[in-house]
């Protein structure tokens, strides 16, 4: 096929900090690995990247021509200015005839069509949420890069509408492109499964496992609370949270201990995905009880791999467990206490729940949003 043939599309990731956008990071890493083995021979996908996100992801950068910018990305002012300088020209240069803008807002100098991906809206419906430098810059730009969008992508059904209601775009201007999951890329390690267990004192332990940022929408309290609840009549339980350290990170340390939990309560950091995955299938449920979610890619981590899920009844979960999930109200303490401490001491509900899970999943798979995302590069003008 003649150079002429072949559409270049751009994609702008100078937004994506590893370690610090949370599911938004691996929607996108994820995405773009499978989006790769397409191998289309009609679409040149160019990655825009900051300095971090090479060190952290050499193997997209090794499958993509990439670009890295002269930023780290941990700037979000500078950030906007490169997007405006360095990107326009770089794309140009490129010949790109899109480029996606993966992270939520695109410049407002731009020098060619661009597509944008809206992982949610949160910072408007929950400004407070924000600090104010961030949530404002946020609620001005990002309306106007929709409007100015030739498409939207959006994870789910709650964010289009969403978007629709908020923005006032017509519906037929977005196109869904929900997460999917995969099958682990390494075999079951029994031997590592016993020395992490080990390593953080949950042999032969039931534990709950959240794995998540500690971000203010997290809702780790709620959590907290309704854990202290449960262990006063389950000495032995654990639980267990896995993410990095967020704004809400010294408050969560304070509930705990306030609560007098601070040997009950694991606190792992970021760990490897396969450390992650080994924790999903050894945990006796999984916790998720955010008060938003655009998607929630950990529900359906959890489903796949046989943990049992308890879930907040807003945003896209609902949407995304499709009934293979116990549903609570995000600030029902009571509520948690009751739904976690009943599956624990109920082994046959989740057994149920592990089979319902199961079924969920295999309606997730990466090869369908890639395929999405290849025709959608195709059919923008």
């Amino acid at each position: 096929m003649n150079d002429r043939a072949v559409r270049r599309v751009g994609v702008n990731l100078l937004w994506l900090v590893p370690g610090q956008v949370g599911g938004s990071e691996e929607y996108t890493v994820r995405l773009l690995r499978e989006l790769a083995e397409l191998h289309p021979d009609d679409v040149e996908v160019i990655l825009y990247v900051n300095r971090q996100f090479r060190a952290a992801h050499p193997d997209l950068v090794s499958r993509f021509t990439t670009h890295v910018a002269p930023i780290s990305g941990s700037s979000r002012i500078l950030r906007v200015i490169v997007e405006s300088t360095w990107l326009a020209a770089r794309s140009r240069m490129d010949r790109c005839t899109l480029v996606h803008h993966a992270g939520g807002t695109m410049p407002s100098l731009r020098l060619a069509p661009g597509a944008l991906t809206m992982h949610d809206l949160q910072p408007l419906s929950n400004p407070d949420r924000f600090g104010f430098v961030k949530g404002a810059y946020i609620r001005f730009v990002a309306p106007r890069s929709v409007r100015r969008a030739r498409t939207v992508v959006c994870l789910s059904e709650f964010v289009a509408s969403d978007v629709v209601n908020r923005v006032g775009i017509e519906r037929e201007r977005i196109r869904i492109i929900p997460c999917g999951v995969n099958e682990p890329e390494t075999a079951f390690d029994h031997d590592r499964l016993a020395q992490l267990l080990a390593s953080l004192d949950l042999t032969n332990r039931p534990f709950i496992l959240y794995p998540a940022i500690t971000y203010p929408h997290k809702n780790h309290e709620t959590l907290v609370a309704a854990f202290a609840q449960i262990v006063s009549t389950h000495p032995e339980l654990r639980l267990v949270f896995t993410g990095g350290g967020g704004s809400s990170d010294a408050t969560v340390t304070a509930a705990i201990d306030a609560y007098g939990l601070t040997n009950y309560v694991v606190r792992t950091g970021r760990i490897p995905e396969t450390d992650l995955d080994l924790l999903y299938r050894a945990a006796t449920v999984m916790a998720f009880p955010s008060l938003y979610e655009g998607f929630g890619i950990p529900v359906l981590e959890a489903m796949s791999r046989g943990c049992p899920v308890v879930a907040s009844a807003i945003g896209a979960l609902p949407e995304v467990t499709g009934g293979a999930g116990e549903l609570v109200n995000p600030l029902d303490v009571v509520g948690w206490a009751n739904a976690l401490g009943g599956l624990i001491d109920d082994p046959a509900r989740r057994t149920v729940l592990v089979r319902l899970g199961f079924d969920r999943a295999k309606h997730f798979d990466w090869s369908t949003p890639a395929q999405s995302l290849l025709s959608l590069y195709r059919e923008i003008r």
